[in-house]
């Protein structure tokens, strides 16, 4: 039996467990925009003559991000779009998804910026898992590495803030992966960011709210192409058993990611007060914002060198 739309009389496209709701198309794109909208809203005001970066992979989840940037910002003629492509060298899988993020960019007008691994760091990311780092995973390399490439490529384009394309999964994840190893600090920095630090490009998270099946969803019905390819080197990732842990008790319990994400930001505050994020220091090495004498950038680089000889 078909279903109705609880808002209109229309068919429904899909059921929203948490919620208890069915929605037709329209009335689905309109819960998860508005959804988008008031959360942005919330990371922190967009002043006139913003400039926004937006971390493109070409996947689904930076594409929809991309899309939904483009939408809520382009009418402002004293803001700036540009999307900011990582091309960490994954041969069959970066350069394939780099593709679709340019023609994404092409059809919304939108200038790109491609920053790689061998420019930025000197090697690809298929290179360092050549060397076999037996007690670090490439997800680990590609992390840091990543996120200075981000950074650095943001800081020369003057951007304001930096969207990524995380979603509610996401988050969830990474709030329960830092309970579990009882990491404050790095629970503490998670994005969105709305303390600005000298040399880091504050992040916001449009779809910080949005679970990843309605990302998926939108992006059908919105028919936004993406690459839907795997990374090869996430199959070993240990974020993987989170997803898995916080799928589970989804099922069981559906709303348990938004109550993840709405317990942290009950919390954040008051960690916050008791653990005061520490004043960053230059880099030693290449003047980089960092906590400690070395960035984990230069850290790891050094590391590479010393398996390398």
């Amino acid at each position: 039996m078909t279903k109705i739309c609880s808002k209109c009389k229309k068919p429904a496209i899909t059921f929203i467990r948490y919620n208890g709701t069915h929605l037709c198309k329209n009335h689905f794109i309109q819960y998860l925009e508005r959804r988008v909208k008031r959360d942005i809203k919330k990371q922190g005001k967009t002043p006139d003559k913003s400039r926004i970066g937006i971390a493109l992979s070409g996947g689904k989840d930076s594409t929809v991000t991309l899309h939904l940037i483009n939408n809520i910002f382009s009418k402002r003629p004293n803001i700036e779009l540009h999307a900011i492509i990582v091309d960490e060298g994954i041969k069959n899988y970066r350069d394939k998804s780099i593709q679709f993020a340019v023609k994404n960019c092409k059809k919304l007008g939108i200038e790109h910026h491609i920053i790689s691994f061998k420019q930025s760091i000197g090697k690809t990311l298929d290179e360092i898992a050549a060397l076999r780092d037996r007690d670090l995973h490439e997800c680990s390399y590609c992390g840091v590495f990543r996120r200075a490439c981000l950074n650095k490529k943001a800081k020369e384009l003057h951007i304001d803030k930096l969207a990524t394309g995380h979603n509610l999964d996401d988050v969830a994840q990474s709030i329960l992966m830092n309970f579990v190893n009882g990491d404050i600090q790095k629970l503490i920095r998670l994005g969105p960011h709305k303390k600005i630090h000298p040399g880091l490009i504050p992040r916001i998270l449009p779809l910080r709210t949005i679970p990843e099946k309605e990302v998926m969803l939108y992006a059908f019905i919105q028919e936004i192409d993406f690459y839907n390819g795997e990374c090869p080197y996430a199959v070993d990732a240990s974020r993987g058993i989170y997803r898995e842990i916080i799928d589970k008790l989804e099922y069981i319990n559906p709303g348990t990611r938004h109550s993840i994400l709405s317990t942290y930001e009950n919390i954040k505050d008051v960690l916050t007060q008791k653990y005061p994020s520490v004043e960053l220091n230059q880099c030693k090495k290449c003047g980089e914002p960092t906590s400690q004498e070395t960035c984990k950038t230069c850290f790891l680089l050094e590391r590479i060198r010393r398996i390398n000889r």
